[in-house]
């Protein structure tokens, strides 16, 4: 599983942290930055760029996002095509999400986790597999189509 990283100025020491933890457990990990603390960096900037490489490869890639809250980033992730993102604290949400909302990108809050909450959202997050029930299908193809039908071709 490829996971692409990023974070603002918030996230930056969690980003760090569960870096080097998937590394060790044997995940290839793309970090799309920051590397230092820039009190004037904007989410939206890393945020993006996770997303569209999860967008690019849906099935391939999940992303981890991480700002303050996790809100910003959530908003941000779910802007691009082909993302489903979440703000998650607790595991068994994280479970949820993917079996039954099949999300690629989840979105971290710093300010409101620590570094062994985020490694079990995460674990979670990365060993639940969607269930592909017909109900859940359904619903996430209904978000697809629509998502399809007003995309900005721009994008």
């Amino acid at each position: 599983m490829q996971i692409y990283i990023g974070a603002d100025h918030r996230g930056l020491a969690l980003k760090e942290s569960l870096k080097n933890w998937l590394q060790e457990a044997g995940h290839e990990v793309t970090d799309v930055g920051p590397t230092t603390v820039n009190k004037d960096d904007d989410y939206p900037d890393y945020g993006i760029q996770v997303a569209r490489a999860v967008g690019e490869a849906p099935k391939e890639r999940r992303g981890i996002v991480i700002c303050g809250s996790g809100v910003g980033m959530a908003v941000v992730a779910d802007k691009v095509k082909g993302v489903r993102a979440g703000l998650i604290h607790d595991p068994r949400i994280a479970e949820a999400a993917r079996r039954d909302d099949n999300i690629n990108v989840l979105a971290l809050g710093a300010d409101f986790v620590d570094e062994e909450q985020a490694r079990e959202v995460v674990s979670a997050w990365l060993t639940t597999d969607f269930s592909g029930k017909d109900r859940h299908q359904r619903r996430l193809d209904k978000i697809q189509r629509y998502e399809h039908e007003h995309s900005c071709p721009c994008a």
